[in-house]
C-alpha cells in the first residue's frame, strides 16, 4: 500500500462513518448501456463493433480512453475526438435504458444511510451521466455525487475522493473506499485511505486478488460486515 502525504501507512478500522463508492461495476450494473453506446458509435463510424467482454475490460479509465480503447487506432485515430461527442450524447440520452443496481445494493445503502454513515460516490464517468444515475437509482440517499470534472484530475488522482472528504468532515482513519478495478485500488492507495474490492463487478475475482486488495467481498452482505 502506497503511503499517504507525510510518508505515514493509512490506519485501517473495521468500523467506518464514511464509505466513498465507485459507480460502475459497484453500485451500478452500466454495462449494456455502456456496450449499446459503444456500439451505436462502431455503426455511426463504420468500425467492427465490439463485445460487451470488451467493453467490460475497457471501462474505468473515464470515456475517452474508452471510446479510444474501442476505435480502430486508438489515440492516433484522427476521428477519435467526433466519436467521443458523439458517444457522450448518446450515453447522455440512453444510459437509463438498461442499468440497473446489483442486487443486494439498494438494501446496503439504505442501511447504511439509516446508520448515519456518510456516503459518497466518486466516478470517472462524465458528470452528467454520474448525476442521472444517481438520482434514478439512489434519490436522496448519497451525500455528495461526482463525476469526471473539468479542472479535476481523475481517478486513480486522488483529487475526487478528497473533495467529496473535505465536503463531508471526513477523516482518514474512518473513511474506506469501495470499488471493483485496479483503478479503485490506486485511488484509495493514493489517497491514504482503506480500499475494499468487490467481485461482483467489471474484474474477475482472480484479476483483483493479484494487485493484493487490503479485502475482497464476493456478496454484498459480506461488504456490509466489512464495514
Amino acid at each position: 500500500m502506497t503511503p499517504r502525504r507525510g510518508g505515514q501507512e493509512p490506519i485501517f478500522h473495521m468500523r467506518y462513518d464514511t464509505v466513498i463508492f465507485d459507480l460502475d461495476g459497484t453500485l451500478l450494473d452500466t454495462i449494456e448501456d455502456l456496450a449499446a453506446s459503444v456500439n451505436f458509435v462502431m455503426d455511426e463510424f463504420g468500425f467492427p463493433n465490439r463485445s460487451v467482454d470488451e467493453v467490460r475490460s475497457f471501462v474505468g479509465n473515464g470515456i475517452l480512453n474508452l471510446v479510444a480503447l474501442c476505435i480502430p487506432g486508438g489515440r492516433d485515430n484522427p476521428q477519435l475526438m467526433q466519436a467521443f461527442e458523439l458517444y457522450k450524447k448518446h450515453y447522455a440520452e440512453h444510459c437509463l435504458e438498461k442499468t440497473v443496481p446489483y442486487p443486494g445494493i439498494p438494501e446496503l445503502v439504505a442501511g447504511l444511510k439509516a446508520e448515519g454513515r456518510s456516503l459518497a460516490v466518486v466516478s470517472n464517468k462524465f458528470d452528467i451521466g454520474t448525476q442521472a444515475l444517481m438520482e434514478k437509482n439512489f434519490p436522496g440517499v448519497f451525500d455528495f455525487v461526482m463525476g469526471e470534472t473539468p479542472g479535476v484530475e481523475r481517478k486513480p488522482a486522488p483529487d475526487s475522493v478528497r473533495l467529496a472528504m473535505a465536503a463531508l468532515g471526513a477523516r482518514d482513519e474512518t473513511t474506506v473506499y469501495v470499488g471493483d478495478s485496479e483503478v479503485d485500488i490506486k485511488t484509495a492507495a493514493n489517497s491514504g485511505l482503506a480500499c475494499i474490492s468487490v467481485t461482483w463487478g467489471f474484474r474477475p475475482r482472480e484479476e483483483l486478488e493479484r494487485l493484493n486488495p487490503y479485502r475482497l467481498a464476493d456478496t454484498p452482505e459480506q461488504l456490509r460486515d466489512m464495514l
